[in-house]
């Protein structure tokens, strides 16, 4: 395969960016992420020199590649000034080829404080803000420990439209003590106001969280499973196409950084806690940085580098490619692991049996059944 530059082992894979920005005003419940809640006032100025330093020791392994996406995650970056924000891209700018149509997206907090920051994120270069929502009910607001109400959700999401043409929403349901209904509404509601992304998520209890130490009043998986239908016939009504497991977009609309992943491209992760995967003639190799924020702006960046093997590749593979609804071309798992197709031949044909998997000379994709029992499809390329 072609290289990205003229010399040098890096493989022409696209290639996107990570940012992490690891404070939050309040810790959630159900949140596992690397999230840290602030105590004091946040080294803001600190960390950017942080995260440049990190993108400098890491240039070498990226040198001359194109970035097609950035995604600014948390946390809660919007915690950052438009000051910050605009100082970080402007050393991405001057450190990496981004594309002239590179999609960069911001998480914001639907707080009002961060919401009168919108325009200057804006006039800094993003131009997809992403927030997180989750519901626009009061009560669930606050059984999910969300520091915002509905209205300020709703107010929030008025004013990222004056400035972004792209405006992504992040819905749960399965929320404590949620009915239909209520669910219904809050889906109706992002409908109604105007993104063109939704983000559709089942509350999980996940390890390491405070609903999983002490787990709330969760609806019964019958009507779990109703509310999932229910997403996805307002959804499809409302336009929009799902397209990944818990995605949905307007026609032109879907997620660039997300894509990538799925498509098991490569992305550089900057920030305390960030993940990249970065490939070369050399193999595939996984990196972390370090979790804690205080080591990481220290200067103690990397946490840990290492190769994915043969045995690995299949289901690291399949794990992002298979949550996409229309799965991908049978040429890409070759292109991006290096393996031929003709290794899996036993779990293809053991996941068609189980009507699982539809595979023809040209797409591997997920049959609606597969897509409902993700899990169960993956099983079967686990070395």
């Amino acid at each position: 395969m072609a290289s990205d530059r003229g010399t040098g082992p890096t493989l022409a894979l696209p290639l996107s960016l990570y940012v992490h920005f690891p404070w939050c005003v309040k810790k959630c419940p159900y949140c596992d992420f690397n999230s840290h809640q602030v105590s004091t006032e946040i080294p803001e100025e600190a960390y950017i020199a942080a995260l440049i330093a990190d993108l400098e020791t890491a240039l070498p392994q990226v040198w001359g590649r194109r970035i097609v996406a950035v995604f600014i995650g948390g946390g809660t970056p919007s915690l950052l000034s438009g000051a910050a924000v605009d100082s970080l891209l402007a050393a991405l700018r001057s450190r990496l080829v981004l594309m002239a149509d590179a999609e960069i997206t911001l998480e914001a907090n639907p707080g009002t404080v961060e919401a009168g920051k919108f325009a200057a994120f804006r006039a800094a270069g993003v131009n997809r803000l992403s927030l997180g929502i989750q519901s626009f009910g009061d009560q669930a607001l606050h059984a999910l420990g969300r520091i915002h109400d509905g209205d300020e959700a709703r107010r929030a999401i008025d004013i990222a439209l004056e400035h972004f043409d792209r405006v992504n929403l992040d819905l749960m349901y399965g929320l404590p003590q949620q009915t239909l209904a209520q669910a219904q509404r809050d889906f109706s509601t992002a409908v109604r106001l105007g993104a063109t992304h939704l983000s559709a998520y089942q509350l999980t209890l996940e390890p390491n969280t405070a609903f999983h130490r002490a787990p709330p009043p969760l609806p019964e998986e019958d009507l779990a499973a109703d509310m999932e239908a229910m997403v996805q016939e307002t959804l499809a009504s409302a336009g929009f196409q799902r397209y990944e497991t818990s995605a949905y977009a307007q026609t032109g609309a879907r997620c660039q950084h997300n894509l990538n992943y799925w498509r098991f491209g490569d992305y550089l992760g900057l920030g305390a806690g960030a993940h990249g995967k970065l490939s070369s003639h050399a193999g595939i190799v996984r990196e972390s940085r370090r979790r804690d924020p205080r080591a990481y702006l220290a200067g103690d960046y990397l946490q840990e580098r290492h190769a994915l093997t043969p045995v690995d590749l299949p289901i690291e593979f399949m794990m992002n490619a298979l949550r996409l609804i229309e799965g991908c071309p049978t040429s890409l798992f070759e292109e991006r692991t290096g393996l031929s197709l003709a290794t899996l031949h036993a779990p293809l044909l053991e996941a068609q049996r189980r009507g699982l998997l539809s595979v023809d000379s040209e797409r591997i994709a997920p049959t609606p059944l597969g897509s409902r029992y993700l899990n169960d499809l993956l099983q079967l390329f686990i070395a």
